[in-house]
């Protein structure tokens, strides 16, 4: 049984992390800069978004570790729950990734123009990529559960919503104004439509 959550985890791991970079290098291919952390940035904005990206850096070390030292204290419905939960994950990721199609940044890009994208999967999170990651931790967690694990996770959750409310709202307010506060008002920062939206 033990093998059967460790391999399930790897393979997590490798599709959404693999969405991940493939989406890297096919906007690399298109000459579109992704990775936009710290980037141009100053001050609250810059030291949120290098702290994310060495948190986000830090979470699949950790995760890593944990599967292969496979650390599970917990029962196993809470494992299956983990698999569920990263699953899903995984899947609102890729969701996120694909509607968002060439308008997609890891950070904010104050120089190249994006769309505002309020479809798919946008019709019910804000910040769908974000949940994606969140989702794919709590996962992880829960089938191999550890507290450095937890701690590391629990943190760069902390710092994308730092990110989230600290730098991409506003950036969203000043860049597309009554467009983006309209939507804000429809849709949930994580999940779901707001009632009379």
């Amino acid at each position: 049984m033990t093998i059967g959550f460790q391999i399930t985890a790897i393979v997590i791991l490798l599709a959404f992390y693999g969405c991940y970079f493939t989406k890297m290098i096919s906007q690399r291919k298109k000459g579109i800069q992704t990775n936009q952390m710290g980037k141009g940035k100053t001050g609250l904005v810059k030291r949120i978004e290098i702290t994310m990206k060495i948190a986000s850096l830090l979470v699949p070390a950790a995760e890593v570790v944990s599967i292969i030292l496979d650390t599970s204290p917990l029962p196993l419905w809470a494992r299956i729950a983990g698999v569920l939960i990263g699953s899903c994950g995984v899947l609102v990721f890729i969701l996120a990734v694909v509607t968002m199609r060439d308008s997609w940044r890891a950070g904010v890009s104050e120089t190249e123009r994006t769309e505002l994208v309020t479809g798919g999967i946008y019709q019910i999170s804000r910040n769908p990529a974000f949940l994606g990651f969140d989702l794919v931790y709590i996962g992880i967690v829960l089938m191999f559960f550890n507290w450095v694990l937890l701690a590391v996770s629990v943190f760069a959750g902390l710092m994308f919503h730092l990110q989230i409310v600290n730098v991409e709202e506003d950036f969203l307010v000043r860049t597309f104004g009554e467009a983006y506060l309209d939507y804000r008002k429809k849709v949930n920062r994580y999940l779901g439509r707001r009632i009379g939206g």
